[in-house]
């Protein structure tokens, strides 16, 4: 493969700064998904637990994450449904986007907020109707797939809840979270509606990295930088990244007020819901500028890189095991040279990291309306990373012409997308492929050099 870096036309920023909410329908359509999967597993009962960064499974359902304190949703076959909700949350039962009897549990808030009641842990979830139930699932956030534990016994959800519900109802409970983000999980497709809403996020992320890209320079501090990766007061979906040199001073993760140095190693990163951006790098204009034992980086790491990304992007198609894509990367990057060690591709959804059907032998099939971020992290010992994430959906014939039909505005950024990637990048983008912002696939290394990228010959 013929990796040039080259004069690239910068793509252009095509956020529509317009957030498209989840329609009453969508929201229908999620609830019979989990029922019915519930029915072919016999569940008669779902505890679905949240807090604020382990709620997504809970949002799919309510439209909201519980602030500051834990909560449940109960889901019964028989169609009556429960909201445990603490102080703070129990307000928002009235808005949520399923219909669900709500219950005060004060144990959920705050240390030392009011907890007052006449009743106990048991005795209040004793009221949310799964005592009566044959079969229970817990579903917390995780999709445990280890090889050596029995994984339908593992609970990703505070001690007291899982024992409450185990003196409630026994020990014929299960880890249920697969029915959310496992193979065929409900989540794992998205409708057109879901795509478009998700689309805002996605693209917002590109172009916030796009911008801190553009205005980075020596003596411009990473706060600057974080500055602008931050739009919008939108949730970020991980910690935004703006790292200028060595990472980590004193277990520090956020961004402070070091400036950007000739030769640094960069790291830009920022998420939303519905999408991931990173870059990586070095704060030089050309190699020359590099330490003489670097100075074979574009060889040594962003080529092979590169290559990695423009397979992906040109190989996958919907239909196509998970452990193909794994192999296609594999081949390309080897790993015991590469150092890769994650999935090299997952789905992403209102969390940056759902699941992933992508790693060694995986028979999980790609589908279409599945989201994915490009996630290939390679390293080699004494070179900064390189790193061009984003987000893009598969999508089959039919779907196409759904979202054409549909959402014409979006079916027009995304098709300007594709002929960025297929006539600018020289990457022979599959069928299937739809990106979700305009920066998909966009590798600038050298990070003071504003003209030139990756691209194929």
């Amino acid at each position: 493969m013929n990796i040039q870096y080259e004069n690239v036309k910068v793509p252009e920023c095509d956020r529509t700064n317009i957030p498209v909410q989840l329609t009453d329908e969508t929201m229908k359509e999620r609830l019979n998904k989990v029922l019915d999967r519930m029915n072919c597993e016999n569940f008669d009962s779902l505890v679905i637990y949240a807090d604020l960064e382990h709620g997504n499974n809970f949002e799919y359902l309510t439209g909201f994450l519980p602030r500051f304190e834990e909560a449940l949703l109960i889901l019964n076959t028989n169609g009556n449904h429960y909201m445990v909700l603490g102080n703070e949350n129990l307000n928002k039962a009235s808005k949520a986007r399923i219909k669900a009897t709500p219950i005060h549990c004060p144990y959920f808030s705050l240390p030392n907020q009011p907890m007052d009641v006449k009743k106990g842990i048991k005795d209040i979830l004793s009221q949310c109707g799964f005592d009566k139930a044959n079969k229970v699932g817990i579903v917390g956030w995780k999709n445990f797939t280890s090889n050596y534990e029995d994984n339908s016994q593992l609970f990703d959800v505070p001690y007291y809840i899982v024992d409450t519900i185990r003196d409630i109802f026994g020990y014929n409970i299960y880890n249920a979270t697969r029915l959310f983000i496992g193979d065929n999980g409900a989540r794992c497709t998205n409708n057109v509606n879901e795509i478009v809403h998700y689309e805002f996020g996605a693209a917002l992320a590109s172009d916030c990295i796009l911008k801190a890209m553009n205005h980075l320079d020596v003596g411009v501090s990473e706060m600057e930088l974080g500055d602008i990766l931050n739009a919008y007061g939108q949730k970020n979906s991980v910690v935004t990244i703006a790292a200028s040199g060595p990472r980590f001073i004193k277990a520090n993760i956020y961004p402070t007020n070091n400036t950007v140095k000739l030769k640094d190693p960069i790291s830009l990163s920022i998420g939303y819901k519905g999408g991931f951006s990173s870059r990586a790098g070095y704060a030089v204009h050309d190699s020359s500028e590099l330490d003489e034992s670097v100075q074979d980086y574009l060889d040594a790491l962003v080529k092979p890189y590169f290559a990695s990304v423009a397979v992906w992007l040109e190989k996958i198609h919907c239909g196509m095991p998970g452990g193909e894509v794994y192999d296609l990367v594999e081949a390309t990057m080897p790993k015991a040279e590469y150092n890769w060690s994650l999935c090299p591709g997952h789905l992403t959804a209102d969390e940056e990291w759902m699941s992933s059907n992508i790693y060694e032998n995986s028979q999980e099939l790609v589908q279409s309306g599945m989201l994915y971020q490009i996630d290939i992290i390679p390293s080699k010992a004494g070179y900064a990373g390189t790193s061009a994430e984003s987000s893009v959906l598969l999508a089959d014939e039919n779907l196409r012409k759904q979202i054409e039909q549909e959402e014409p505005e979006l079916w027009s950024r995304i098709q300007k997308r594709r002929e960025y990637i297929i006539h600018e990048l020289n990457i022979p983008l599959n069928d299937d492929v739809l990106p979700m912002c305009s920066t998909v696939a966009y590798l600038r290394p050298f990070l003071l050099n504003k003209d030139k990228a990756m691209k194929l010959q």
